[in-house]
């Protein structure tokens, strides 16, 4: 037995492509590792079983993080001035650019949320990846603001809204639109 975890999304599902993070004992994971190369790109045994489990919200972690940051970018570029689609045209392939700036970007500037992952199930993987925080004792500090952002937009009606809806936290605090 193996836990495996996804990454990637309907885009990455539909392609084949997704990233698998897996749990469980390396022959066991050797053994089904080309049933799970026919679903994704990369598979990864992480360690034993529930590292899947644990990886998975790390990803999230990471995912949640970066929306943000790009939302909060956009902002500070829109307030300033300048054109937000210029500033992702023009960071996108430097050290900023990034697979979740490069499909959620697009998103945030065309404010464009129908949902790919909704907010709701980001509030639920980022739970999770704060009790394991703190079963641990791992501070996340930065992942508890984010959930505090997802949690207001969830309040606002936004849970069935793409995560990229992030932006939108932004907007409100603001009361600037991104983008066009």
């Amino acid at each position: 037995m193996i836990d495996a975890p996804v990454s990637g999304g309907e885009p990455k599902a539909v392609e084949g492509t997704l990233s698998i993070m897996v749990g469980g004992d390396r022959d066991v994971f050797e053994s089904v590792k080309p049933i799970l190369l026919a679903m994704g790109a990369s598979a990864v045994c992480c360690g034993e079983i529930g590292a899947g489990n644990t990886t998975k919200p790390a990803n999230q972690v990471v995912v949640a993080l970066n929306i943000a940051a790009v939302s909060e970018a956009f902002m500070l570029a829109q307030k300033a001035g300048v054109a937000p689609r210029l500033v992702f045209q023009a960071i996108k392939g430097g050290l900023a650019g990034s697979t979740v700036m490069n499909a959620k970007g697009p998103m945030i500037l065309d404010g464009d949320f129908k949902p790919g992952f909704k907010i709701d199930l980001h509030i639920k993987d980022i739970d999770n990846a704060i009790a394991t925080a703190h079963s641990v004792g791992a501070p996340l500090p930065l992942t508890a603001a984010v959930m505090e952002m997802l949690q207001n937009l969830r309040a606002d009606g936004c849970g069935q809204h793409d995560h990229s809806a992030i932006a939108k936290y932004y907007e409100k605090l603001t009361g600037t639109p991104i983008g066009s």
